[in-house]
């Protein structure tokens, strides 16, 4: 079984004091640190790169899952791995030619690659990365269009995170846009083990509760199960 991991996505922090705001998040019982990486490009929007990676790096020893919503993934992966990123998770949307030679460097480089896709994407799209003999080892679905925090979840992306736990029993299988207290059971009741939320966490009176209600959702869908 895949365990439950609570990522705050930092893209929702105050960026003036990032490393408290990690520190904090840590400290209220989040497992992973998720950094939204975009370009401009592929996403609208532009947030950060691989020198804030690097300095939040010297203030915590938490798992920096990074997800890149960029363009081209591989000119990214050496200044990533570098900059102490834990997970590197790219978009198979600009992978599909490259994705074997995107994986072996990411690994190369210390980092445990994932693959994202964007709710219009098949999910059949990302088997083949999962059932390959150099593996990706997390499964990003996207339950929002990525580039901007603060939309509402898409609950039909559920059938996705079903066929993929159906499919791959202990794959972590993350999910990321729009969740939070009301959203969290549909989510982990379909399989979804890895659970990241932005203005849920940070916009709550109290962040640590949420954190506590995902993982609780997560770990009583499990035993369900």
């Amino acid at each position: 079984m895949a365990a439950a991991k609570i990522a705050p996505s930092m893209l929702s922090s105050d960026f003036a004091n990032l490393a408290s705001e990690a520190e904090r998040m840590l400290r209220l019982g989040a497992d992973w640190l998720h950094m939204d990486i975009m370009d401009g490009h592929f996403v609208p929007n532009l947030t950060i790169g691989a020198p804030v990676i690097q300095s939040l790096r010297k203030h915590t020893e938490a798992y920096l899952d990074c997800h890149l919503m960029v363009t081209n993934p591989s000119d990214y992966v050496e200044p990533f791995g570098k900059a102490g990123a834990s997970g590197f998770t790219f978009h198979i949307e600009v992978a599909r030619d490259n994705w074997q030679e995107l994986i072996q460097s990411i690994k190369s480089k210390g980092m445990r690659p994932g693959v994202s896709l964007r709710p219009g994407t098949p999910v059949e799209e990302v088997f083949p990365l999962v059932e390959a003999e150099n593996p990706v080892e997390l499964v990003l679905v996207m339950t929002v269009e990525p580039g901007f925090g603060g939309q509402k979840f898409m609950l039909e992306m559920m059938d996705k995170v079903r066929t993929l736990r159906n499919k791959y029993p202990s794959l972590d299988i993350e999910v990321d846009g729009g969740l939070g207290p009301s959203t969290i059971d549909v989510a982990a009741s379909a399989g979804a083990n890895c659970i990241v939320a932005g203005s849920s966490i940070f916009g709550a009176a109290d962040p640590g509760e949420v954190i506590s209600v995902l993982r609780k959702s997560v770990e009583g869908s499990q035993n369900k199960n």
